[in-house]
């Protein structure tokens, strides 16, 4: 489009009248995605004004996510994210031909690298941000970006106060920083007898007992804790309440009333891992509303923009902030500022917003395909998650499927990584919904599942 001249609103700098100018004519259907703005020159001579107000004006319309520069072409409105292409391979490279659905990651989406550009940007136009960035910080990070994380994940439903809010390297980090602070080694920490690996390693490195406690379809069995703290409770316990991983169970409200009872009863921290994201409509009340004063929250960008960011927050006690500063401290003395910078600024675009509705309606498609596709072996998938539990068919053992399906090209994985205990592991592999290219990558993949679940199995009879 090379015809369009905007009326500008009142007040303010002419750039930015003119780059809410161009806000408003896309809002108002004047200017469709992907329409090309007039050239800066010939802008510039319709309004009266310089080319550096023009330039400057596009720069803000694109910081703020409306438009999108190409080299060499000129400046367009952004189209929506449902209109990009989604042929963009996020995660670590796999073979080639390999389907992964053993990584939960979210949908690749060529969005993904534009929010990052954008915000990137948006840092390297601004002397202050880049001077932030080259100094240290507090090690809970800047009460700036914490406000702005706070009010971040305040927009999703999670905690928004501030004042109780850590900066993280990503939800990994804040397993072990809450570990850390909580415990000491020989101490006995508790979680589902399927658990999060990271939770894991991170209790094994710190030379911590796990207690593996039994869990059923609604998620971690309350009464089975409270016969085992009978006995020694345990002086943490790791839970994943919205969405256990890797079977997407869910703890129901009555569990986790009961949970929170036991837990101040026994004087049980709790640490909730929020990582694995679920729309706000399919989560229950989170334990940090329940027990504020005994429980420690985490999460992270990485299901929502991308895990390269490493960046997270733990929201904790006030009396344990101190603890948890030191730390960090001792560990990195603070978050990487420039990254954390990034984040901040990727949050706050426009298109972060749009990215995550579109993610949402994809990893819904997403679960109603598998589920149809494989609805004869009974799969198990809360709503709102990009996790698929399946349970194999008696005589099925999930190391086998794993290597067949493997050599047919698809990645899955397999229960064992994910046992807190020395009880045996189910019969069961995790899908990922999230990691394939698009949704006839998934179909494929699920289509070898079905074929290699439909197949005789070998004969057990190899060795006398």
């Amino acid at each position: 489009m090379t015809i369009w001249t905007p009326e500008l609103p009142e007040g303010g700098p002419r750039y930015r009248r003119i780059a809410e100018a161009i806000a408003q004519g896309i809002e108002r259907g004047e200017l469709a995605p992907g329409d090309k703005l007039p050239p800066q020159r010939q802008l510039a001579d319709r309004l009266g004004v310089t080319i550096g107000t023009i330039t400057r004006a596009y720069a803000t319309a694109h910081h703020q996510g409306w438009v999108e520069s190409r080299v060499g072409s000129g400046t367009y409105v952004r189209r929506s994210i449902e209109e990009i292409p989604t042929s963009f391979r996020a995660g670590q490279p796999l073979d080639r031909g390999m389907i992964d659905m053993g990584m939960s990651l979210p949908p690749p989406h060529p969005s993904r690298t534009q929010g990052l550009q954008r915000a990137l940007e948006h840092i390297t136009a601004s002397p202050s941000a880049l001077q932030a960035a080259t100094e240290y910080q507090p090690e809970a990070g800047n009460e700036t970006q914490r406000a702005r994380i706070a009010a971040w994940q305040g927009s999703l439903g999670f905690p928004d106060d501030p004042s109780r809010l850590v900066i993280t390297q990503g939800g990994q980090h804040g397993i072990q920083l809450a570990l850390q602070v909580l415990s000491q080694p020989g101490d006995l920490v508790a979680s589902d007898t399927l658990t999060y690996p990271g939770f894991i390693c991170a209790a094994q490195q710190a030379h911590l007992r796990l207690m593996a406690v039994p869990m059923d379809a609604n998620g971690l069995d309350v009464d089975a804790l409270a016969r085992l703290c009978a006995r020694q409770p345990p002086r943490v316990l790791y839970t994943t309440p919205d969405l256990n991983n890797p079977t997407g169970a869910q703890l129901d409200e009555t569990r986790r009333k009961q949970l929170v009872a036991l837990a101040r009863e026994h004087d049980i921290w709790l640490i909730e891992d929020a990582v694995q994201y679920l729309p706000v409509a399919n989560r229950g009340t989170p334990l940090v509303t329940l027990a504020p004063e005994r429980t420690l929250h985490i999460f992270s960008t990485s299901k929502i923009l991308t895990g390269g960011l490493r960046v997270g927050s733990l929201t904790a006690p006030e009396r344990l902030l101190e603890r948890l500063g030191t730390a960090i401290r001792a560990q990195s003395w603070m978050a990487p500022p420039l990254m954390v910078e990034t984040a901040c600024h990727w949050m706050e675009d426009p298109g972060s917003r749009e990215l995550l509705h579109w993610q949402i309606g994809e990893l819904a498609a997403r679960r109603e395909l598998a589920l149809e596709r494989l609805a004869a072996y009974q799969p198990l998938s809360h709503e709102g998650s990009s996790i698929l539990w399946l349970p194999l068919p008696a005589g099925r053992r999930s190391s086998e499927l794993q290597i067949l399906l493997a050599r047919r090209g698809v990645k899955v994985s397999t229960p064992e990584p994910f046992c807190m205990g020395s009880e045996p592991a189910p019969q069961a592999l995790r899908l990922c919904l999230g990691p394939p290219i698009d949704r006839e990558s998934l179909a494929q993949a699920l289509t070898i599942i079905d074929e290699v679940l439909a197949e005789v199995p070998a004969s057990p009879w190899q060795t006398l």
